[in-house]
């Protein structure tokens, strides 16, 4: 952090306690927003400190930030050396069956998605969090349980289990948050989570000669209608693969001759580039991991708790809004303490009214999505319909704006989006309905005036010319 952190203190008001359960992104992100209010944090995490830890686990799937994830890393100082470190992805890169590669641009010119890596992320995070003087990271510290009765947590580490108690909770602690099991004692509380059917296999495509493999600048993506590969890169000059298919597929698949045979099916230009060799390692590392969708309503209880991130609103990775909705969950909360002057009775209801109409539309929109990447973009009417968005774009940037930029390039409200889209398609439906019915009746009148004439059509002549 270039400047070093300031402490937002507000006048007459007692520096509150609060307690941050769950030390990946979202979570010290949101440390270093409490911390700059002046707020005295302590963040609690079940696994071992990632900036020291020899192996980390969890989740390795690359990570696209995008502006609303950026908005909320400039708030706290942090955009520009996390940018640094991210590679940026102008365009999706098409990779045919036969071979044959083709681009999609994300945007306008200059727009670009980054591709950055999580677990150097969360460290820059950690590492900006630590900073703050008002903050302390505690770490094989797990919560055991959480009694908003009594307004304490109970953690257990490996000398035995403590509680503590803290004026405001938050709850980012991912799809399976503890903190979340006391919203489900709560009265009118809506849940609910949906595992997909496909799951998802990671794969390493090494440098080749000191260079990427591939163009570097691009999201690749082999779709394949009910399955797809996709290939983020990294500051090594590798690209992290990453195979997406329903679970009966992958278990179809039982030796290394046999994933060889499919990716020489399906995915043959890849081969050369990954090694037949890494491939069947790489295949049989891990199981195919499952993803999962949550949706919960509300996000707090009183002025106590609230959930932020995957713990309120877990969505499947194909639109990379995953970690910058979470990122924007801290903003929005950030942003509604300026406005509500850090009053907490005000902020968590209105921060639950504002956010999960979005969250629930993101979760929407990332389902959608994946149906696009493996099977639409194979669509010639698809392409067209992309070239024909960005022209109208450009013709009339503020009336039709593509969906994919409203959600990447914009912080447009998420549920604002899809109505947004919805009445743009209809627009552009009746100008291409139009435009294709004004076509049709121009051929026909040219057909009409310059085919040579049959009795027939002397006959239509003449019946036409009765009516003028």
């Amino acid at each position: 952090m270039s400047s070093g952190p300031s402490l937002q203190h507000y006048e007459n008001e007692k520096a509150k306690k609060v307690a941050i359960v769950g030390a990946g992104l979202v979570g010290a992100l949101n440390a270093c927003f409490f911390a700059k209010r002046g707020f005295q944090v302590e963040v609690y995490e079940a696994r071992k400190d990632i900036r020291t830890a020899k192996d980390v686990r969890g989740r390795s799937i690359n990570l696209a930030l995008s502006y609303r994830g950026r908005q909320a890393l400039k708030a706290v100082g942090m955009e520009d050396q996390v940018v640094f470190k991210g590679i940026p992805m102008n365009a999706r890169m098409i990779h045919s069956l036969s071979g044959r590669k083709s681009s999609l641009p994300y945007g306008k010119k200059g727009q670009y998605i980054l591709s950055v890596d999580r677990a150097n992320l969360n460290r820059e995070l950690l590492n900006a969090a630590s900073e703050y003087p008002n903050v302390k990271l505690n770490f094989e510290e797990k919560l055991q349980h959480y009694s908003l009765e009594k307004g304490s947590l109970t953690f257990i580490r490996p000398e035995g289990s403590f509680e503590v108690s803290h004026d405001l909770v938050v709850g980012c602690d991912g799809a399976f948050s503890t903190v979340r099991r006391q919203f489900m004692r709560q009265p009118r509380f809506d849940y609910s989570h949906v595992y997909i059917p496909h799951g998802y296999k990671e794969l390493t495509m090494p440098p080749r000669n000191g260079d990427f493999a591939m163009e570097p600048n691009f999201l690749h993506i082999w779709p394949r209608n009910t399955f797809m590969m996709i290939a983020l890169p990294n500051l090594d000059k590798s690209f992290t693969c990453t195979l997406f298919m329903p679970f009966e597929d992958f278990e179809k698949l039982t030796t290394g001759d046999e994933v060889l045979q499919f990716f020489k099916k399906y995915f043959p230009d890849s081969i050369p580039l990954i090694g037949i060799e890494s491939l069947k390692q790489d295949y049989f590392r891990l199981p195919a991991q499952a993803m999962i969708s949550v949706k919960c309503s509300t996000y707090h209880i009183g002025a106590k708790c609230v959930l932020m991130g995957d713990a309120a609103h877990a969505v499947v990775p194909f639109y990379g809004q995953g970690m910058n909705a979470g990122f924007e969950d801290c903003i929005v909360f950030d942003e509604l303490m300026d406005q509500l002057h850090n009053d907490l009775s005000k902020c968590l209801p209105e921060f639950t009214r504002l956010r999960v109409p979005d969250d629930h539309a993101i979760g929407d929109l990332a389902m959608y999505n994946y149906v696009e990447m493996r099977e639409r973009v194979n669509s010639k009417w698809f392409i067209f319909r992309k070239y024909v968005d960005t022209f109208l774009h450009f013709c009339m940037p503020k009336t039709i704006v593509p969906l994919y930029t409203m959600v990447t390039f914009s912080r447009i409200r998420y549920h604002e989006v899809i109505k947004q889209h919805k009445w743009q398609c209809k627009v552009i439906n009746s100008i291409l309905f139009v435009m294709g019915v004004s076509a049709t009746i121009t051929g026909a009148v040219l057909l009409f005036h310059y085919l040579p004439k049959s009795p027939h059509l002397l006959v239509l002549q003449n019946w036409n010319y009765s009516f003028k």
